[in-house]
């Protein structure tokens, strides 16, 4: 089959490779849509790199390639022995995140038990940690990492699966001890995300239209055809290309500084900006990825002012009774009920695997790019 794959940095390349292999629990998958993410560029880039050796060296691209890709939806063209409840011809979106249940494991380990399967401690993801990824016409994916779309188009389909990182990053806050919060006696007035790119306008819709905070949510980016959106979608836009950050933080909550930020653009930036722009005891969550170019002493003056931080990766969490995950189970419902809407954010469509290395090499910079799906009929 054809893939896309990353033999070095920066060097995306069309070729072809072995057909996956299909394990009894297991399904293969035509290809339908894959959603280019973010987190794909900062791996492209070099600025990261997940697939670690037994001793947590990461391994280089050139010594072992990696296919990329990790939201997708697939059709159903064979299956494995022991699956039962998929059929050739449905149509899914998957979790990429290889876990207990995945693996067949009888007995869980603590972190799938308790609901924290993106932890487990047998973890592998696809498109992320080495694992083949979705740039490609087929992967083989285990069963209970399926679930139907229910009838949504392929390409939103795909989408789910960043849709299901806010919604588990979020309630990552929600359960953290924290000194302000959305019900408690020191209510959360005001919310800063930093950047907005596909997962910053899905905070926005979440907070607004899951939440229903009605607070002041601000919105930094330098992009005005994503400050648009933020707009559109009930945020306060600030235009960091025309207007200090940090004078507009004060301007607009009269001094009082930001009760919650989410760092959702990966650029490092933010953390030399962060004491001027949060409370002492402010809830600071943790989601882009990348971060070059600081050292981590710019740490201190924000540690200075004890916030707690909020790690959170991914969307796995919990089972549903059948063993499929109940994260994106409700993620599928918030993007099917246009509670969260992504169809608004994607801006370019490939159709197909030659076109991929041009997204990544010249249309992620694009001033009009703000998400990216590729299409295989």
């Amino acid at each position: 089959m054809k893939a896309a794959v990353l033999e070095d940095v920066e060097k995306l390349v069309v070729r072809e490779v072995p057909d996956p292999t299909l394990a009894p629990n297991e399904v293969m998958l035509r290809v339908k849509a894959v959603g280019v993410c973010g987190t794909d560029l900062h791996i492209y880039k070099g600025h990261g790199n997940y697939n670690l050796d037994g001793r947590g060296r990461q391994i280089p691209f050139a010594e072992q390639p990696q296919i990329l890709g990790h939201e997708f939806s697939g059709e159903v063209v064979e299956v494995g022995k022991e699956v039962n409840d998929l059929k050739p011809g449905d149509r899914v979106l998957c979790d990429q995140g290889i876990n207990c249940v995945s693996r067949r494991r009888q007995d869980l380990c603590k972190y799938c038990a308790t609901g924290d399967s993106h932890q487990c401690e047998f973890y592998g993801e696809h498109g992320i940690t080495g694992l083949q990824g979705a740039l490609a016409e087929y992967i083989a994916m285990p069963a209970p990492n399926c679930l139907r779309a229910d009838g949504m188009p392929m390409d939103l389909a795909a989408l789910v699966e960043p849709v299901g990182c806010v919604l588990h990053s979020s309630e990552r806050v929600q359960q953290a001890s924290t000194r302000y919060t959305f019900d408690g006696d020191n209510r959360i007035r005001n919310i800063l995300i930093c950047g907005a790119g596909p997962a910053g306008i899905y905070f926005l819709q979440y907070l607004r239209n899951v939440l229903h905070f009605d607070g002041l949510i601000l919105v930094s980016d330098l992009r005005e055809i994503n400050l648009d959106l933020v707009r559109k979608f009930g945020g306060t836009p600030v235009n960091v290309a025309q207007q200090d950050l940090r004078e507009a933080v004060q301007e607009l909550t009269n001094g009082e500084k930001i009760h919650y930020l989410i760092e959702a653009c990966g650029n490092s930036i933010i953390f030399e900006q962060m004491p001027s722009l949060i409370r002492k005891q402010a809830t600071v969550l943790l989601y882009g990825h990348g971060h070059q170019g600081r050292d981590i002493s710019v740490l201190g003056n924000i540690l200075f002012l004890e916030p707690a931080f909020v790690a959170a990766v991914g969307a796995s969490g919990g089972f549903d009774p059948d063993g499929r995950p109940a994260t994106y189970r409700r993620a599928r419902e918030l993007v099917s009920t246009e509670a969260i809407q992504v169809a608004p954010l994607v801006t370019h469509r490939y159709k197909s695997l030659e076109e991929i290395p041009r997204a990544f090499a010249q249309d992620f910079h694009r001033k009009d790019y703000i998400k990216g799906v590729l299409c295989l009929d």
